[in-house]
């Protein structure tokens, strides 16, 4: 996955159009984009639309429960899991047990809905409390079904009192950078996706694009987007190039060649087992992208 497209699950007009997108990912929200008394019709309508248009997409479908200490978690999975979406993001994750938690009121409803045990993965957002940005390296060996780990800046924010995020630049202020950092760290060391956070103003799409352009460069693999216009930045950011292709190939054809040895020699320059294991990863994702096929 390269972009994953946030849509209100109770407006079917914006389900309609983000199921239309490019987007890899279709994360249906029924958390903050839901305001607390419609947070009923809301599965009701989510759940009813994936069921009923979960074909009309090429997209994968997650949605976005709400948190662990909210009490709304069981109502959301009773109400989306029989809709047979992809997976659940988990905001405001304080730590691996709180995917094992998770884990476990899946298998329950998977069960119910006939499902095949760990058909649905989980992907956290792990940042939003202090705990949580504290707790980053608990995730690897939490479970099976995590499929990535992202971060977010806004309710960290707000957990810790900080005025804003971002400086007068629009850069990230350190503590933020921190937990962007930690999930980059955490997702490598659980061995799963890492997904940078969301670019709130939408309308600068220059300094959206020079964001996913640092991410792509920093080791993130995919973006979140708040607007179907960022989609297709997005998922040019997250493309490897014709050019890193054609190199990464020649990497691991030069390594195969010579019996995978520790270091290789191409065109006068020397690429070691780092280098190999880099082009094998980009090529994955090459491959998942359908580019090179």
């Amino acid at each position: 996955m390269r972009s994953l497209l946030f849509v209100p699950g109770d407006s079917e007009r914006k389900l309609e159009k983000a199921f239309a997108s490019e987007t890899d990912v279709v994360v249906v929200d029924l958390e903050d984009s839901v305001a607390a008394q419609n947070k009923a019709i809301a599965r009701e309508v989510a759940a009813g639309f994936i069921s009923h248009h979960r074909t009309d997409t090429k997209a994968a479908v997650y949605v976005r429960v709400n948190d662990l200490t909210t009490g709304l978690t069981d109502d959301d999975l009773v109400a989306v899991v029989g809709a047979k979406p992809d997976g659940i993001m988990l905001p405001k994750s304080n730590s691996g047990q709180d995917i094992q938690q998770l884990s476990a009121k899946l298998r329950v409803q998977e069960a119910r809905a006939g499902l095949v045990d760990g058909a649905i993965r989980i992907l956290p957002i792990i940042t939003e409390t202090a705990t949580g940005v504290l707790a980053a390296a608990s995730y690897a060996g939490a479970s099976s079904r995590l499929s990535g780990l992202t971060w977010g800046a806004e309710d960290l924010s707000a957990a810790i009192g900080a005025r804003t995020a971002r400086d007068e630049n629009g850069r990230y202020t350190d503590v933020f950078r921190l937990a962007r950092t930690m999930t980059l760290l955490a997702a490598s060391a659980a061995e799963v996706a890492a997904v940078d956070t969301v670019f709130p103003n939408f309308s600068d799409m220059a300094a959206f694009e020079a964001e996913c352009v640092e991410a792509e460069r920093d080791g993130f693999t995919a973006k979140m987007a708040i607007h179907p216009a960022q989609v297709a930045v997005i998922n040019e950011a997250f493309t490897p190039s014709k050019e890193a292709v054609e190199r990464s190939v020649a990497i691991v054809a030069a390594f195969t060649a010579a019996g995978n040895p520790g270091v290789v020699g191409i065109e006068g320059k020397m690429y070691d087992r780092p280098h190999l294991r880099l082009a094998e990863r980009l090529l994955a994702r090459a491959k998942a992208a359908g580019v090179g096929e």
